[in-house]
């Protein structure tokens, strides 16, 4: 069975989920990254480094974004949000984003369990960049859910 998602699930699903989809336009040209977020109800808060995603959201500030749970094939829960990309300039709420985006990711970059598959493949070389972060929201304008379950 197919459905549509309450407003409630939406929300549930923004708050269960780590990671998604950020999908923005440049010079015509479509550009989907993932991106790890916090969702506090209201926006969709995320931070990056300078570059092409943020040159990008300056010039051509609408954007979506996608998230999805799924549990197999058969059932899954998917949410798109389009909305408006907003630069976090202030100090206070530049350290209200770091501490939600802290609270909600901390745990998770830490653990054990994520990506347990990958422990035998070598890490990327990094190459250090003196960047500061930029810390964005996503002013919500719509938000949509689809979901898909067996037949009980």
């Amino acid at each position: 069975m197919i459905g549509d998602l309450t407003q409630e699930q939406i929300d549930q699903v923004l708050h269960m989920s780590l990671v998604g989809r950020l999908g923005l336009i440049n010079k015509d040209q479509p550009y989907v990254v993932p991106v790890s977020y916090a969702f506090d109800g209201e926006f969709v808060y995320c931070h990056s480094r300078e570059g092409f995603k943020i040159t990008s959201m300056r010039k051509n500030q609408k954007i979506c974004f996608q998230v999805d749970i799924i549990d197999n094939l058969n059932s899954w829960r998917s949410v798109l949000v389009v909305g408006k990309y907003e630069e976090i300039k202030t100090e206070n709420e530049r350290k209200a984003a770091v501490q939600l985006l802290g609270a909600r990711l901390n745990p998770i970059l830490f653990s054990n369990i994520v990506n347990q598959h990958a422990r035998n493949v070598d890490p990327p070389r990094v190459v250090e960049k003196k960047q500061h972060a930029v810390y964005y929201r996503i002013r919500i304008a719509e938000k949509t859910g689809r979901f898909q379950k067996p037949y009980a």
